[in-house]
């Protein structure tokens, strides 16, 4: 059994009121009907296209993203409570970058080092002295929570360039709803499906001023890409276009899509691609995916980039262990949601306890992401060990540590039946003319008995989020 808190049973065995209706659930239904439904769940995501792929491995290699068929459950004052602090994370976080970005105050007070964020590879020098509209950088953020041995919930990371799987949120909600219809006729879970209308609405908000009806297209760099299924879906779901680099162009520093009718001007472009290559005239020079132009035009105020360039600064790992340092400055608030502990490999002394622990610790790089470029210590082996040891010599400040978290579990259908799993949680936040936390999010599954890596890319799953409207939270 692994350890750590378990989401759905107290320490005693007995089952926590806000799953006392999905226990009765699992008493009252045959093992074949619970079989039966899981495999429909698998059928159906074959038959949308319900696919990520796999970096690493053969090209053009997909994979299903599995999912669970038993939900994570979080009652109403727990969310109340976790809603708070996203908000209040999120607002810091984009008073941040437009502070780094503008005068500067955090960093020549020195609650934060200069270099750290002017240095860092995601500072986009092109933003200094920008203001973008309504002072949002971050429309669309994604948190990622973890739960430890003690109950606690933790930040883990900050995701504020492109957050990714949504539509893994979405669809897994109508899945459940269609399987399960009598758990939601007895509970009270709050709706997560009016997102695709919500986020449209954020991102019309963001238009340039004076425009009555702004058009919105989804920028994505193409079927190529491991997430275009959800570009696609969100696009569909919206009702707007999706569209590549090659279908806009730009003229007198207005963007315009090619389009059967002729140009038409873009107004909000949600893109899904990364700064790097968003306009070779300005960043990467090569690239073939981004604008000529656009980049000039988002300047001039004649279209929205949402999220904006240089959020990437905000959600750098090396900039993470600062993020509550960042609330008390700009809001003179204590953090509601805490970080994990860090040790900051940039450091001397933090790079020595660590080189010391490697074995306990998890280290990662600090532009890291989908669970790549990190070392889970207590499951490596020596020689892995070792190996990422002379990588953290060559370059320290490429590194930050964290203990090992026991992450929290929760009931998994696997191959022997039900047996408990770590999760993660990653709630969407969308920030307009006021900050939008959806109820839920994508929680995320290590199906490898006893594994701590929930990305879908290192073998994970999702399971839906029920978030429970009413403190009962059961009939």
């Amino acid at each position: 059994m692994p350890d750590g808190y378990d989401e759905m049973y107290a320490a005693d065995g007995s089952v926590r009121p806000h799953y006392a209706a999905f226990q009765r659930w699992l008493e009252e239904t045959p093992d074949l009907q619970v079989a039966h439904k899981r495999r429909q769940a698998e059928i159906s995501f074959h038959r949308v296209g319900i696919t990520f792929s796999v970096y690493g491995e053969e090209a053009g290699t997909e994979r299903l993203i599995p999912f669970d068929l038993a939900p994570r459950i979080v009652p109403a004052a727990e969310w109340r409570m976790l809603e708070a602090g996203l908000r209040q994370r999120v607002h810091a976080l984009n008073l941040f970058l437009g502070d780094v970005y503008g005068e500067q105050r955090i960093l020549k007070d020195g609650r934060i080092p200069l270099d750290l964020v002017t240095e860092n590879g995601e500072y986009r020098h092109e933003m200094r002295g920008f203001q973008v509209p309504g002072g949002v950088y971050s429309h669309i953020s994604g948190i990622d929570l973890v739960r430890a041995g003690d109950g606690e919930y933790y930040v883990l990371e900050d995701n504020l360039r492109v957050p990714s799987g949504v539509s893994y949120m979405l669809e897994n909600r109508r899945m459940m709803t269609r399987l399960l219809p009598e758990l939601f006729a007895r509970l009270q879970i709050a709706p997560v499906e009016r997102y695709p209308d919500t986020l449209l609405d954020v991102l019309r908000q963001a238009a340039p001023g004076g425009i009555d009806h702004p058009v919105v297209a989804v920028l994505t760099p193409g079927a190529a890409n491991s997430a275009y299924f959800e570009h696609a879906f969100l696009a569909q779901q919206m009702g707007v276009e999706l569209v590549e680099g090659a279908d806009l162009f730009v003229r007198d520093d207005m963007v315009y899509m090619r389009t059967t009718r002729g140009p038409q001007r873009v107004h909000v472009l949600y893109r899904r691609i990364n700064d790097d290559f968003l306009d070779p005239t300005v960043f990467r020079p090569g690239s073939l995916l981004g604008v000529p132009g656009l980049f000039r035009a988002y300047r001039a105020g004649n279209v929205t980039l949402a999220n904006a360039p240089g959020t990437g600064v905000g959600d750098d790992k090396s900039v993470y262990p600062y993020v509550p340092e960042m609330i008390r400055y700009y809001l003179s608030e204590e953090p509601i949601l805490h970080n994990v502990p860090t040790w900051q490999l940039r450091h001397p002394d933090d790079l020595k306890y660590t080189l010391e622990h490697l074995h306990e610790l998890v280290v990662k790089e600090v532009h890291g992401a989908g669970g790549y470029g990190m070392l889970v210590g207590p499951a490596s082996t020596r020689a892995e060990v070792e190996a990422f040891r002379e990588r953290i010599l060559a370059n320290p400040a490429n590194y930050i540590a964290q203990p090992t978290l026991s992450l929290s579990t929760c009931p998994t259908f696997v191959e022997s039946g039900l047996a408990p799993r770590h999760i993660d949680l990653r709630p969407y936040i969308l920030s307009g003319h006021r900050i939008q936390v959806v109820p839920g999010g994508l929680t995320r599954v290590a199906l490898r008995e006893g594994s701590l890596v929930v990305n879908s890319s290192q073998g994970g799953g999702t399971k839906d989020t029920w978030v429970l409207e009413s403190d009962g939270g059961r009939p």
